[in-house]
């Protein structure tokens, strides 16, 4: 299935094509996409009116995010994926907790590589587990935060040392899933993602150094 010019421009932005504070023309996107222009400027208005780009002057930008509004996000995002860590305990499938054990057997592979590739192995990790909450409402309300969380500059996986307790994290969340017990992922999913958040912070600060 052929993906439509908004699609394609939002995962070049998710995938860190088009970085907070560059500079989309209408034009250059489309010959970019091999489309014509009238879907790229459709595709520019949704992506404005979903707050992913910003206006300057009369241009369109990738939106940032400031500090308040990045704290806002990291509570929000807490919450669901420890909801759907509780979820998943109680209605995934023995088929859906084999797979989130092979990602993390697999992602093994990953330490200490490219940090976006951790953090492309991070959002498929995630991701399985909003499937596997069983819970349509919830998967599009993460899928909204997520696609937010694209507008942040970097990944805190580019921290030294965050992958390897990151996958540590995610072997506990998917141990407590396998056992059925909702209250203990919740926890654990809670904690992995506020640590995301406490790293980020402390990158920022210039605490702790990048690769």
């Amino acid at each position: 299935m052929q993906k439509d010019a908004y699609t394609l421009i939002l995962e070049q932005i998710e995938g860190g094509t088009y970085k907070p504070g560059d500079r989309l023309v209408e034009s250059e996107l489309a010959e970019r996409l091999g489309v014509s222009r009238t879907p790229v400027r459709e595709a520019l208005q949704r992506l404005e009116t979903q707050a992913m780009l910003t206006r300057d002057g009369r241009s369109l930008i990738v939106a940032s995010l400031d500090h308040n509004q990045l704290a806002e996000l990291y509570a929000v995002r807490t919450e669901l994926e420890g909801l759907a860590a509780r979820l998943a305990a109680r209605h995934a499938t023995e088929e859906e907790i084999r797979v989130l054990q092979s990602m993390v057997a697999e992602d093994r592979a990953l330490l200490g590589g490219d940090p976006r590739e951790l953090s492309r192995a991070n959002k498929r990790f995630h991701k399985q587990i909003h499937l596997a909450s069983h819970n349509r409402f919830l998967v599009q309300q993460l899928d909204l935060v997520h696609r937010s969380m694209a507008l942040m500059a970097n990944t805190s996986f580019a921290a030294e040392g965050r992958d390897e307790v990151a996958l540590a994290e995610h072997d506990e969340i998917v141990a407590a899933i396998a056992a059925r017990d909702g209250e203990a992922a919740y926890q654990a999913l809670k904690t992995h993602i506020s640590r995301a958040f406490e790293t980020r912070l402390r990158v920022e600060a210039g605490e702790i150094r990048t690769r």
